[in-house]
């Protein structure tokens, strides 16, 4: 009955992809001791109403490795990015310069990289966690058209297909966090 069936792997890879470069972003947020524009990509600034990222009320730079500054292109909204920044718990404590917002970045103690290296391997699990959630949709296709007359043979062969590429991106998100992990404690 259903010879001509096709799991579209392709979409189930894109949707792999997708939690692998979302972990990738939760990753580059998380700080390691370096100044990096990224770091503020989670803050978001109350601004004209509504909450915008940082990068859009002004300009992010990285003069020097433990230095970031924010030039803020509206004068009336930079004591809102201030309180943002120091709301949003990197532990940065933000310095005004007229338009321009300073972030000395301190150095990170042993406590704090152990409690960033944590928060890496949750974000690491939220990214396997949403991998398997795909595999499982692939799975419940595989089924499905196997109750539509699918042979044996056949689900075998496509149920090795989804796992394969699960694993694989499991292995992948272990690598990430293994670097992230030593680029934290990495003093």
């Amino acid at each position: 009955m259903s010879d001509d069936f096709e799991l579209d792997t392709d979409d189930l890879k894109r949707r792999m992809d997708g939690a692998m470069a979302n972990l990738r972003t939760e990753f580059a947020s998380l700080r390691t001791g370096r100044a990096s524009g990224s770091m503020l990509e989670p803050v978001m600034v109350d601004a004209y109403g509504s909450m915008t990222p940082i990068n859009q009320v002004g300009t992010v730079n990285v003069p020097e490795p433990r230095m970031v500054t924010i030039n803020v292109w509206d004068k009336g909204l930079v004591g809102k990015v201030e309180k943002a920044i120091r709301e949003s718990g990197l532990g940065i404590n933000p310095q005004l310069n007229g338009t321009i917002i300073m972030l000395p970045i301190p150095e990170l103690n042993e406590e704090r990289r152990r409690e960033l290296t944590k928060v890496a391997g949750q974000y690491a699990e939220h990214g396997r966690v949403a991998i398997r959630n795909v595999r499982r949709d692939g799975m419940d296709q595989i089924k499905k058209a196997k109750a539509d007359g699918m042979s044996e043979d056949d689900q075998k062969f496509w149920e090795a297909e989804v796992q394969e590429l699960t694993d694989k991106m499991i292995k992948a998100v272990d690598e990430a966090l293994e670097t992230k992990q030593a680029e934290i404690m990495q003093v």
